[in-house]
């Protein structure tokens, strides 16, 4: 593939997506959105505000305004895809574009009904070579991530996570009662699964996940033999090399 960078790393620096953007004109990872349209359709008012973490140069957020959601605020850190995006959707009012890091949105706490993230975080955890130790380094920046997530989503609001992660490993990070949410996940694809998962604001934590934080606070993870990664998948090349 054209983009594909030298190294997987490369997916986690901002030089490298701004230089992707001033050729690319578009790229959904994990699918489009009416692969997943009914799924997000169970949970979301057309009159919602949504925020796109992430947002890239996808088709998702003006799908979406095409699908009826008009109140939607998409951010990357890219300077030159949210450039590139605000220009080609300048047609769509109530959609706006702003360069942001999610670890430091810029937006009042409960601004938000739904914020959706696709692949975003996987992206993040490119280097992860196990899913049993997350790296004090992803960790950290995915509980800033989290954080930031929580303090914007209204109550009653949902978090949207969008990725590859079998739940397995993605409720070990999704599931703390420090977030104020519970977690259910659903899933689509044909082939190859990608994974739903629905945060939602003032709610519980299951007595499952509960247990699974509990657990986790207590036990450092055991490590058993690495699980079987798709081969096939060659347009998604950096999800081949983690299971998170």
């Amino acid at each position: 593939m054209e983009y594909l960078p030298d190294k997987n790393s490369s997916y986690k620096d901002v030089a490298y997506w701004d230089d992707r953007y001033r050729t690319e004109q578009h790229y959904d990872w994990l699918g489009s959105f009416s692969s997943f349209k009914h799924l997000l359709e169970k949970i979301m008012k057309k009159e919602d505000s949504v925020l796109i973490l992430g947002c890239g140069n996808s088709s998702l957020g003006g799908d979406m305004y095409g699908a009826g959601y008009h109140a939607i605020t998409n951010i990357d850190y890219s300077s030159v895809c949210i450039g590139a995006m605000r220009t080609r959707y300048s047609g769509c009012p109530g959609m706006t574009w702003h360069q942001m890091d999610v670890r430091q949105l810029s937006f009042a706490d409960a601004s938000f009904d739904v914020i959706l993230e696709k692949a975003t975080l996987d992206a993040i955890m490119v280097e992860e070579k196990s899913p049993w130790e997350v790296s004090p380094e992803s960790s950290s920046f995915i509980h800033q991530a989290l954080g930031e997530i929580s303090r914007c989503l209204k109550p009653g609001g949902r978090f949207v996570s969008i990725t590859f992660a079998q739940p397995f490993f993605r409720k070990r990070l999704y599931a703390r009662t420090a977030y104020n949410w519970s977690v259910r996940h659903d899933s689509y694809g044909e082939g190859f699964e990608y994974f739903v998962y629905v945060m939602t604001k003032g709610e519980q934590l299951s007595p499952e996940d509960a247990a699974l934080e509990q657990r986790l606070l207590e036990e450092p993870a055991s490590q058993p033999a690495s699980c079987p990664t798709p081969q096939d998948e060659e347009d998604n090349d950096f999800l081949c090399n983690i299971n998170l």
